[in-house]
């Protein structure tokens, strides 16, 4: 059964969707991002990067990595001014666009990345404690540090960004002692061979994917989108200004290091800063202030994620607690306080060596998929998406390619356990048959893809491209299921099939018909059915079947094959005859499955079609034959190819060219000539066929005569097994497509 996702959750009074007492955005978006960006990688390894590459070559690597950071700003600008985001950040807008199966697939791995990081943020904050203060424990100075900031978070959103203005205080006095700092004594510079003795420098792109992470700090003021109190407004400008801010200082630094230390006391001291500031102390406390800020970061926005997930019932059902809300601000404590259990337990682990690149690479999947979102609604142009901050498609895509480039130069293997993930997740998902209450943009990319394809089809036959476009004329589907299982097994999921029904009878409303087919969608979805539906009234059944037929299509997409069961009751024979007739001059193959009803299909183990030559009926009859000994339902039966000649004497001529032309045909099947020495076809065929399990026969063309021609038809086919009868009525050699 389909899972809706509860009406509530779209509620105007969840309390997520921006007041008055919000945050603003300096402190609800630039605060979170550029104190997340302004990290431990640039307190700890900047100078390593300038040794290794040179202020070229670092400026070259910060403005790649703040390009596709600051293209993904774009993206996200774009998606912030069109809809209202509510709670869950980078998920939600994911979701309302792609879908809650690609939301909840980057949304889960996005929360255990941010509940992880947590851990990881307080045991780097608790290593360098230790190694200020070596008589602490570091293990218990970093389950201490996540507690402590995990009541920071509980006791308020508010309360935790303004305990990061004093973090961010810290960070600017190290700057400015960075700044105001001096070189390095002389005694202390190695001279140039003995730097270049001891020292093997970093290729470029190594040095590139070690400082990437540095600029990946955006999603920290994104996640605090159901607090802020102007979302749309405060996400596009607080976001490319921590980036901007971001890009201005990492630009700066380089020529300060490479100006106070050589490439060797850069590469090989991570505390290098500390040797060179003015108060060399004010590095300590900005390392500090990286990691607590960056933990703080992680707790208030994870429990937002998940608070999300749960509303959205993305999580299983015995999760769905973590939804709930609490206070005025509508805060996720329950949520925060599951975190907080999962990253006390990652911290009594405290071996994240493994875990830390799989979580980068989650990062980095959200920032191309959020690429990719913006660029699919610009793409695609749908009415609904009006962003006030427009960003072209290229660009996006642009930042997608780029994020994809960057995850491979990082860590492939993490990458491609990263992708893994999230693809098991995604089809977990859409085996849970989510409904969703908003719309996603996946409509619209199938509408494009579907009108670029109908204007390039044309109206010429191609006899190499052919297959069997189905109507099924079934009624409601549990009548006549067989016909619809034939025609399921004859498409391969590659052809289109259409289950239809007319519907008679007076006051047949539109909503009677919308209501029907969706049960039948409904319904051929739980059989693993993949086809279109198409109800349409009538005062007569027979004359709506001819009206369906010659009008059902778009383009030059129109049915080619009418699927149909044959009528046992001879008042209906009149109107059924000339409704073949119809079809026959609307050019559509008629095939009229007529069943044994205590036989089936039987044990789909043997086929039987009565040749009567290679044009017309014959080769479209050995066409279907064989898609249907190729479907996986009748796969690895037997098909014979069956045909009558007078004599003996005819016989070895007539096996020789039926079994050039199967040969040919590359189909598999067998010939079997039947000498009839006078005795009537009808009889031979009974005889023949007794024993297997489907049975094609071709029709004679409709005549003046039609009529008693099918009543004798059914008669003399009564007790045969399930009977296909073909008759071809498509302007195509079909004798070409199976040679």
């Amino acid at each position: 059964m389909s899972k809706s996702i509860p009406h509530d959750v779209m509620s105007p009074d969840l309390g997520d969707q921006g007041s008055a007492t919000g945050l603003s955005t300096f402190g609800g978006v630039f605060t979170p991002s550029i104190l997340t960006i302004l990290g431990v990688i640039m307190y700890l390894r900047f100078g390593w990067v300038v040794g290794n590459v040179g202020v070229t070559g670092t400026f070259l690597i910060v403005t790649l990595s703040t390009g596709i950071t600051f293209l993904t700003g774009l993206s996200i600008a774009s998606i912030a001014t069109d809809q209202r985001i509510r709670t869950g950040g980078a998920y939600y807008m994911i979701s309302r666009s792609l879908g809650i199966e690609a939301g909840g697939a980057v949304g889960i791995p996005l929360y255990l990345a941010q509940a992880l990081s947590v851990a990881l943020y307080t045991i780097g904050f608790a290593e360098s404690v230790v190694n200020v203060f070596p008589v602490l424990d570091a293990k218990m100075v970093a389950l201490v540090t996540t507690a402590a900031v995990t009541v920071l978070a509980l006791k308020s959103a508010r309360a935790a960004i303004k305990a990061q203005y004093i973090i961010m205080g810290a960070i600017a006095i190290s700057l400015l002692s960075l700044f105001f700092g001096s070189p390095l004594e002389s005694t202390s510079v190695p001279t140039a061979a003995e730097a270049a003795q001891g020292v093997e420098k970093a290729g470029f792109w190594v040095v590139f994917a070690v400082f990437f992470p540095a600029v990946t700090g955006i999603m920290a003021g994104v996640n605090m989108s159901g607090d802020l109190k102007n979302p749309g407004r405060s996400i596009p400008i607080g976001t490319l200004a921590a980036i901007g801010v971001g890009y201005l200082i990492y630009m700066s630094i380089p020529l300060l290091l490479a100006s106070r230390a050589s490439d060797a006391q850069l590469i090989s001291d991570p505390m290098i800063m500390r040797k060179i500031a003015f108060w060399g102390d004010a590095i300590i406390m900005g390392v500090w202030g990286a990691t607590l800020s960056s933990a703080v970061g992680s707790i208030l926005g994870a429990p937002r994620v998940l608070q999300a997930l749960a509303r959205d019932g993305v999580l299983p059902p015995f999760l769905r607690f973590l939804g709930q809300g609490s206070g005025e601000e509508d805060e996720p404590r329950v949520g925060t306080a599951f975190t907080f259990a999962l990253a006390a337990i990652t911290v009594l682990l405290a071996d994240l060596n493994l875990v830390a690149p799989i979580l980068t690479m989650f990062f980095l999947t959200t920032y191309g998929v959020l690429n990719i979102t913006a660029g699919l609604e610009q793409f695609l142009g749908n009415p609904s998406f009006r962003p006030k901050f427009r960003v072209h498609w290229l660009f996006s895509l642009a930042g997608a390619v780029g994020c994809t480039i960057v995850m491979f130069l990082i860590n492939s293997l993490a990458t491609g356990a990263a992708i893994a993930i999230v693809l098991t997740i995604y089809f977990w998902l859409e085996r849970q048959e989510l409904r969703s209450a908003w719309g996603d943009v996946r409509n619209g990319i199938w509408f494009n893809l579907t009108r670029t394809g109908l204007l390039r089809l044309r109206n010429t036959i191609d006899a190499k491209n052919w297959r069997p476009h189905l109507l099924v004329l079934s009624g409601a589907p549990t009548r006549r299921w067989y016909l619809i299982e034939f025609a399921s097994s004859l498409s391969h999921n590659r052809g289109l099939v259409t289950v239809s029904s007319i519907l008679t009878g007076d006051n047949v409303s539109a909503r009677r018909l919308e209501s029907m087919s969706s049960s039948i969608y409904e319904y051929l979805d739980k059989q693993g059915i993949q086809a279109l539906v198409r109800i349409i009234s009538a005062d007569d059944p027979f004359k709506g079947a001819q009206q369906l037929v010659t009008t059902y299509g778009l383009g030059t997409l129109v049915p080619n094959t009418v699927v149909l069961g044959a009528t046992e009751q001879p008042e209906h024979h009149a109107p059924y005859c000339e409704m073949i007739r119809q079809f026959r001059g609307a050019q559509r193959n008629t095939l009229i499955v007529r069943q044994n009803e205590q036989r089936g299909f039987g044990s789909r183990r043997h086929i039987d079609v009565w040749w009567g030559g290679r044009k017309g009926n014959g080769a479209l009859m050995v066409i279907l034959s064989w898609l249907l000994s190729t479907s996986l339902e009748w796969r690895g039966c037997t098909v014979t190819i069956k045909m009558v000649v007078p004599s003996e004497s005819a016989a070895q001529g007539a096996r020789a060219n039926l079994e050039t032309i199967l040969q040919a045909s590359r189909t598999g099947s067998q010939a079997d000539i039947i000498v009839s020495n006078g005795r009537p076809f009808w009889e031979l065929l009974r005889e023949s066929s007794n024993s297997a399990d489907l049975v094609f026969l071709g029709m004679a063309e409709p005549d003046d005569n039609f009529l008693s021609y099918y009543s004798k038809l059914q008669e003399q086919t009564r007790d045969l097994p399930t009977t296909v009868f073909v008759l071809a009525a498509e302007d195509l050699e079909f004798g070409e497509v199976i040679m």
